[in-house]
C-alpha cells in the first residue's frame, strides 16, 4: 500500500520540468501580446495630436475671423487664451483650460505664422512621438494624413 501513495503523490504534484514548461510558454505568449499594445498605444498618441491640431486649427480661426488675423508668432497660442494688447474684436478665451494643451508626448504645439507650408495662413505641429523636428513621424496641419 505505501508504494502506491507514494506513486500517486509524485503524480499530483508538478515537475521542475513541467513548471518551466509553462514558463517558458507564458513568455513566448508575453512576447507575441506586449509589442502589439504598445503599438496599440502610440497609435492614439498619435490620433490624440491629430485630434489636438485640428481643435487647435478651429480655434484659430475663430480667432481670424473675430480680430481679422492670426495671433503673431511672438503671440504663439497664448493668444487663444489670453487677449493680447494690440487687438480689437476677441471674443475668447477660444481653448478651454487653463492652458494650451501640450502634445501627447509633453512637448508644445509649434506654431508659425506665416506658414513655410500655409504661406496664406499658419503651420501648426508636433514633433511626434520621437520629439525630434524633422523627421517622417511629424504631425502636422498641411500633410495628408
Amino acid at each position: 500500500m505505501r508504494v502506491t501513495n507514494r506513486r500517486r503523490d509524485r503524480r499530483d504534484a508538478f515537475t521542475l520540468i513541467e513548471l518551466l514548461l509553462v514558463l517558458v510558454i507564458l513568455s513566448v505568449l508575453a512576447a507575441v501580446v506586449v509589442p502589439k499594445f504598445t503599438k496599440r498605444s502610440e497609435q492614439a498618441r498619435v490620433t490624440a495630436a491629430r485630434t489636438d491640431i485640428a481643435r487647435l486649427s478651429s480655434c484659430l480661426d475663430m480667432f481670424e475671423i473675430d480680430t481679422g488675423r492670426y495671433p503673431t508668432e511672438q503671440e504663439g497660442l497664448e493668444a487663444l487664451l489670453d487677449e493680447p494688447s494690440n487687438v480689437r474684436g476677441w471674443h475668447g478665451p477660444y481653448v478651454g483650460g487653463q492652458s494650451v494643451p501640450k502634445d501627447p508626448w509633453g512637448m508644445n504645439y509649434v506654431y508659425e505664422y506665416p506658414g513655410d507650408h500655409n504661406a496664406e495662413s499658419y503651420d501648426l505641429y508636433s514633433f511626434g512621438p520621437d520629439t525630434q523636428e524633422g523627421t517622417d513621424d511629424d504631425i502636422d496641419n498641411w500633410s495628408e494624413q
